[in-house]
């Protein structure tokens, strides 16, 4: 399960109370503003592509079954969509119980988000949500990230 805690978590750790809060009321949804499921699948398989193509985060990748990782990348859309006001519900385990042991590094950190970054970019992500996005990840850093 090395690859859905990374995954999960780097990428996909949108879980967060920080994340849930929306602007203003009569604003739509993260969800919403982003595209939509669509939206969580191509932000999803982007990030997941770039992560699985470095060799340096191949300790969390190997070993897993074709099945095993469409599961994987599953919990990753519904964390993502149910983060961001969306209609999924997110059943996966929190970020520090997912990360445990995994001896995520500062550096793999940094990279993880120099990634997500990338994909937004890519996907053509408005700046105001994508700092909303990279706001609530930041948040998530403590439970995953082990050592220095």
């Amino acid at each position: 399960m090395k690859f859905a805690a990374s995954a999960a978590a780097v990428a996909l750790a949108f879980a967060t109370p920080a994340f849930a809060q929306q602007s203003a009321p009569t604003s739509p949804a993260l969800y919403k503003r982003l595209g939509g499921c669509d939206a969580m699948a191509a932000v999803t398989d982007d990030f997941l592509r770039r992560l699985t193509s470095d060799p340096g985060f191949a300790r969390f990748f190997s070993g897993h079954s074709t099945d095993s990782l469409k599961k994987i990348r599953q919990l990753i859309v519904d964390q993502l969509c149910a983060a961001t006001g969306g209609p999924c519900v997110y059943v996966g385990r929190d970020m520090k119980t997912a990360h445990a042991g995994l001896d995520i590094t500062e550096r793999d950190w940094d990279t993880s988000v120099k990634y997500l970054t990338a994909t937004l970019d890519e996907l053509n992500v408005p700046a105001k949500e994508k700092s909303e996005v990279l706001t609530a990840v930041s948040g998530l850093k403590k439970d995953i990230v082990e050592k220095p």
